[in-house]
């Protein structure tokens, strides 16, 4: 599962791209929400920011992937993130799918745009087998997004972030024929 490149996806309202420094400031004003940044409890700082950014960065360097820009076509705006992560839980090494979008373009069908792309990506140019997603159970719109893309829940775990555990459900998507 190894890809080598920059990472361009386009669908027919997003173009979906590797971040780069010059998207710190917009990308901050998205997370700096802490409405929109619900799964984590609050609203990123500008230093926050700029970290999430660049251990994005290293992401695409070390996987070939990471969460990558959200930009609405034609405009050009950055209007969230989504990406593919490999992650662990409960001691298995998985290939996870996430997505945060800024509250103004809630409802508008672009998580499920963009992570559509995501899932075409990693089954066919990435060859991964499954995808998992996990979100906090009462963030019903991003399950709603994730079964929407045919994800079936698997149960649960517990996520430490910050000293704090927060269960959060897991929902997998297994490659058609896998």
């Amino acid at each position: 599962m190894e890809h080598k490149g920059t990472v361009r996806l386009e669908t027919e309202r997003l173009v979906i791209r590797e971040f780069d420094e010059k998207d710190t400031t917009t990308l901050y004003e998205i997370m700096k929400k802490s409405r929109v940044m619900h799964a984590w409890e609050h609203g990123f700082t500008f230093e926050e920011t700029r970290e999430w950014l660049a251990r994005q960065q290293e992401r695409y360097r070390r996987d070939g992937f990471g969460y990558f820009a959200v930009l609405q076509k034609p405009s050009a705006s950055l209007i969230g993130q989504a990406g593919l992560i490999a992650s662990d839980i409960e001691g298995k090494s998985v290939t996870e799918i996430g997505y945060v979008f800024d509250d103004s373009v809630w409802g508008n069908g672009y998580a499920t745009e963009a992570a559509r792309a995501l899932v075409e990506f990693a089954f066919g140019t990435l060859g991964v087998d499954e995808l998992y997603c996990t979100m906090r159970p009462e963030n019903l719109s991003s399950v709603k997004v994730a079964q929407r893309l045919g994800f079936e829940y698997s149960g649960e775990y517990i996520k430490v972030y910050k000293g704090k555990e927060m269960p959060h459900g897991i929902l997998i998507l297994k490659r058609y024929g896998t």
